[in-house]
């Protein structure tokens, strides 16, 4: 079959290559980019059924004002706000409540807090910091909030000494979203010298890194249209964080299979194949490997679909179809071109002078003899030296900071230092607790005790409740107008999007039935609502992705595998290797970032996401190898076929390693903290994988399970011994 497809597909090698290059220009024309596919909507973030959610809507029903903003806006003087600034502020405030700011498109609401008030408890400083929030209906995008916000920072006609800015969670992501588009032509450029020179060097070439580009090219324009136009049919909004990812999966997974398709092209010339003849043979021996490659990664990445996230359950199958795509494209354009080029695709070299391929025994031979020879003395050392850098996983920690992980110069960064300057940080995201009973608001002294142990809490900078308010009427900010619920405004003393302010909100959740019944309150419900809140049930869901992803991730591509080679045994401890990987690049990046770099946590999706890529991407390197002993083995013994193959594969796999953990580290240039994890672990898991796991552990094991590897088929039995 796939000795016909070849046949095809180089009988038909320029309609290919023109045809390929046609649709990328059509598409190009006339669909959208994932850039313009991206609405920046934070429900996908938000776990489906999240109690906190439904909390804070209870809040909004239940009082006069939500308290979820989510877009701030804080006013700074180092030497004291006068009281005109602050009257001026309050009077901003009442116009934006009635609809009558001097803006073009007016807010829902806003409400707002100086710390011009006495004896405020999670105040920093004295009248120097003014923040209100402004409150949005839904009839308003990420985009119109941030633009609203920055016209009533405007309307504030503050003088030059007075800091004005725009913060919160919704103008963080937008300007992550800025700072991804300005940034990606530089991965882009960096990405495309990255594998330039990788490909010239490797295949000593001027004209193979072009070849390279062009299906690379063509393979990233199709496939960022596709998911563009497939989230908008669907209705599912295309993350910012996207795109990079397929730029740096697309340009490393199509210059890997371009590798391992050139190599054996140029074997074939140096042994005096017809460039047309060695285009063939090349297909029909390596599109069964590279398809079986392709597919693993894309079902691997398509696991992902499976998770509650809504967020993750459009990152996997994004990263699917662009592996596919990507596959397509190389397995019929790259032969195609390979025919069309022919000698000429090794210029300025001659591609009979020599063989990559060594026939003398080399460094790599070498070290897979020695590994054969002592298999389990090689997996002992090799477990431990992974152990080392997977013990970094005992302190993880892991959060959101989404504001944080910003450069220093970005707007809401900036306003987020002031805001934290003059108060404490959890001003900028308050918590919410609903303590809920028929006729509480009447049991006054019952909630100022419960007040005043909620301030008590660890990590809890402030609180206000109903002890804060000296009337006996229910206005509707912390006792409803039906009687029947208190509000309590909860200020944490730490970023409320970081991994402490989480932690501590659910040892308080945990406990609050306690603290209600120490406090009389016994009968009464209560809830939390508010980012912190939200992000708790986020990562809590993310862990449980992780538990339920994982393991489908390691069975998909075993059952790839066990296709691939009609055996059941070796899938089995392949896949299990598969996972050593992650662990390690994950350990390490905690014990960098957490522990050299003093960062508090690691965003929550990094270490799914990467470990998820990782366990897809190394069945590349699993089949690669794999596929290449095993038909070695029907030529000679095991032991002598894993030394051939295994030293002849090491060349591509060292190559293809350096390629694709390179276009994954320069994801690193996105000056955003979570896109600079993200390439660590990914990077640093490829390297592992390449020149530890896929060159030394794997081929040890191979030798130690021996011909038990084939079970229940006789593939690796009854070899012919050594000439």
């Amino acid at each position: 079959m796939f000795d016909r497809f070849a046949r095809v597909v180089v009988w038909a090698r320029a309609p290919l290559v023109a045809g390929w290059v046609g649709v990328a220009v059509a598409m190009t024309m006339a669909l959208p980019t994932l850039e313009e596919a991206q609405t920046g909507a934070l429900g996908q973030l938000v776990p489906a059924g999240s109690q906190a959610l439904e909390a804070e809507l209870m809040s909004a029903e239940l009082f006069a004002f939500p308290l979820a903003s989510r877009t701030v806006v804080v006013e700074r003087d180092r030497d004291g706000l006068e009281p005109e600034r602050l009257a001026l502020t309050a009077r901003r405030i009442e116009q934006a409540n009635v609809g009558r700011l001097p803006i073009p498109r007016q807010p829902a609401g806003a409400y707002g807090i100086t710390n011009a008030i006495p004896g405020l408890a999670f105040a920093r400083e004295f009248r120097t910091t003014a923040v209100t929030s402004l409150l949005f209906g839904g009839e308003f995008n990420q985009v119109e909030r941030v633009d609203v916000a920055t016209e009533y920072a405007s309307a504030l006609q503050a003088p030059p000494e007075t800091s004005v800015g725009v913060t919160g969670t919704i103008p963080a992501r937008a300007a992550q979203a800025d700072i991804i588009s300005d940034r990606l032509p530089l991965i882009e450029l960096v990405t495309v010298v990255l594998v330039s020179l990788t490909v010239a060097i490797y295949l000593r070439s001027a004209v193979a890194p072009l070849v390279t580009l062009l299906t690379i090219a063509v393979a990233y324009v199709v496939s960022v249209r596709v998911i563009a136009v497939g989230g908008e049919s669907i209705g599912v909004s295309v993350p910012p964080e996207v795109e990079p990812i397929v730029v740096a999966l697309l340009f490393g997974v199509v210059t890997d299979y371009g590798l391992f398709y050139m190599s054996r092209f140029r074997r074939r010339l140096s042994e005096g194949d017809h460039p047309k003849d060695a285009a063939r043979r090349t297909a029909a021996e390596l599109t069964p490997i590279i398809l079986a490659c392709g597919i693993a990664v894309a079902a691997g990445s398509a696991a992902l679909v499976v998770a509650d996230l809504g967020f993750l359950r459009a990152f996997g199958p994004g990263m699917a179809v662009a592996v596919l795509i990507g596959l397509v494209v190389t397995m019929t354009l790259l032969p195609a071109a390979l025919a069309l080029a022919g000698r000429w695709l090794f210029w300025p070299t001659s591609p009979w002078s020599r063989s990559r391929e060594p026939s003398n025994p080399g460094p790599a031979e070498r070290l897979i003899a020695r590994v054969v020879r002592a298999p389990k003395r090689t997996i002992a050392t090799c477990l431990a030296l992974l152990a080392i850098p997977t013990a970094g996983l005992a302190w993880i920690e892991v959060g959101n900071p989404v504001v944080r992980e910003l450069p220093q110069d970005s707007e809401p960064r900036q306003a987020y230092a002031e805001l934290a300057q003059g108060f404490a940080p959890g001003v900028s995201a308050p918590s919410t607790l609903i303590v809920a009973a028929p006729g509480i608001s009447s049991r006054r002294r019952n909630l100022a005790d419960l007040q005043a142990v909620l301030t008590n809490q660890p990590g809890i900078a402030g609180v206000i409740g109903p002890a804060s308010s000296p009337a006996q009427d229910a206005f509707g900010v912390v006792l409803s107008r039906t009687g029947d619920a208190a509000r309590f405004i909860l200020i944490s003393q730490t970023d409320p999007l970081g991994a402490d302010a989480v932690r501590l909100q659910a040892n308080l959740r945990a406990r609050t039935g306690d603290l209600l019944e120490a406090v009389g309150l016994n009968q009464a419900q209560a809830a939390y609502a508010g980012d912190t809140a939200i992000l708790g049930e986020i990562i809590q869901t993310a862990n449980d992705d992780l538990l339920r992803v994982a393991p489908i991730v390691l069975l998909t591509v075993a059952l790839v595998i066990a296709v691939f080679l009609r055996a059941l045994v070796a899938p089995l401890y392949l896949v299990l290797l598969a996972a050593l990987s992650p662990l390690a690049a994950v350990g390490l990046a905690v014990a960098f970032f957490q522990g050299v770099l003093g960062q508090p946590e690691l965003t929550y999706f990094v270490p799914l996401a990467a470990s998820v890529l990782l366990i897809s991407l190394g069945s590349d390197y699993n089949i690669f190898l794999v596929g290449r002993i095993w038909n070695e083995a029907r030529r000679r013994p095991l032991k002598e076929a894993i030394v051939t193959a295994g030293s002849g594969a090491s060349h591509a796999i060292s190559a293809a390693g350096l390629v694709l953990s390179g276009s994954f580290a320069a994801l690193a240039l996105v000056p955003i903290r979570t896109f600079q994890q993200l390439a660590f672990v990914l990077a640093a898991g490829l390297l592992i994988d390449a020149f530890l796991v896929r060159s030394v552990l794997a081929p040890a094991v191979i030798a130690l399970v021996g011909q038990r590897s084939a079970w229940p088929s006789r593939q690796l039995t009854g070899t012919p011994p050594a000439e």
